[in-house]
């Protein structure tokens, strides 16, 4: 059988007697343990010092020996987990870039550990793949991402050194591609391995734990991950043109002076929003706008480039509509006459 330190496999190494008897001790909890808090690990490279005693009488009174001293030297144990920080999936849009996913890293373990990072994004489940561009660490522990704050990840030279039974927040930083639609889903997972070494637990590094003990792969295998997920919120918006005629005859006949109402329907889909919508019409070739005929829903709006949404300044129509909800329509009207 192998184990795999990180940066090449190595041959196992068989745990000794005291090594098993810790990691019993650390793996089986008693009850006393299931109905309180458990108490901190025993800092790897700790020595636990046990001698023994005996009191007898032979007849010339109490006498008390003491037995040779046993010294166990707590060897490390390379655990560590990995949690998503965000409740729900993250919103994105086609194309966006610098999205982040938010994870806690935890060194479960009882001994000071470097733990290399990597990400999973292909791994399937999903609608497509984020492309991961970058990893960082929170430098300041506020829980956010800020690029000038915390710190860009370097495999290698940069792998987090992590405390017993500490956390830090690691931070996913993917782009969305620009083909995926609304409702689509995008996975990525984070990966911590501790850097001495990952295996099947009870797998034992010799003399490379914290101390100078061994390094023992506890039940995460030393290695641990979560995934997040964004979500993509997108909108999508069509534009609807319909004329009406009327003209003095009674008819809906585009004679010389027939008036024509003409009306533009934008109506926005998906679960996202869009934001600076605008309509702009020209006014066709033989025939003049009709002054104030520019109407927004049910409302007029004025001719002048003022502080309502609608203006004519001579050649086009034009209604700013701002930011729209998917699910939304908005419809604007105007008249023009037939020359």
């Amino acid at each position: 059988m192998m184990i795999a330190p990180v940066g090449g496999a190595k041959h196992r190494l068989l745990p000794s007697c005291s090594t098993i008897a810790l990691l019993a001790a650390f793996l089986l909890p008693t009850q006393a343990h299931a109905q309180t808090a458990s108490p901190p690990l025993t800092r790897a490279g700790t020595t636990i010092s046990n001698t023994a005693s005996a009191t007898f009488d032979t007849g010339g009174g109490s006498q008390t020996i003491d037995s040779n001293r046993v010294d166990l030297l707590v060897d490390e144990l390379l655990d560590v987990t990995v949690e998503s920080n965000n409740p729900t999936d993250v919103p994105t849009t086609p194309g966006a870039t610098q999205q982040v996913l938010s994870f806690r890293v935890t060194n479960s373990g009882n001994g000071v550990e470097n733990f290399v990072l990597s990400t999973i994004a292909n791994a399937g489940g999903d609608n497509y793949d984020p492309v991961v561009t970058q990893i960082y660490i929170d430098a300041d522990n506020n829980g956010s991402f800020d690029p000038a704050t915390d710190t860009l990840y370097t495999p290698g030279s940069g792998d987090p050194l992590i405390q017993p039974e500490t956390s830090i927040t690691v931070f996913v930083i993917a782009t969305t591609p620009g083909s995926v639609v609304d409702g689509n889903r995008g996975i990525v997972s984070l990966v911590a391995a501790a850097k001495t070494g990952t295996g099947d637990p009870g797998d034992s590094f010799a003399g490379q734990g914290e101390g100078g003990g061994d390094a023992v792969v506890g039940s995460t295998g030393a290695d641990g991950q979560d995934a997040g997920a964004f979500v993509v919120s997108a909108a999508t918006v069509t534009l609807v043109k319909s004329a009406v005629v009327t003209n003095s005859l009674g008819t809906a006949d585009p004679i010389p002076g027939a008036t024509i109402t003409y009306t533009i329907v934008a109506t926005v889909a998906g679960s996202g929003s869009v934001n600076g919508l605008a309509i702009t019409d020209n006014i066709p070739t033989d025939t003049s706008y009709v002054p104030g005929s520019i109407r927004l829903g049910g409302s007029t709006l004025s001719d002048a480039a003022d502080a309502d949404a609608g203006d004519y300044n001579g050649t086009r129509i034009n209604v700013a509509l701002g930011a729209v909800a998917g699910g939304q329509t908005r419809t604007v009207t105007f008249q023009t006459l037939i020359d």
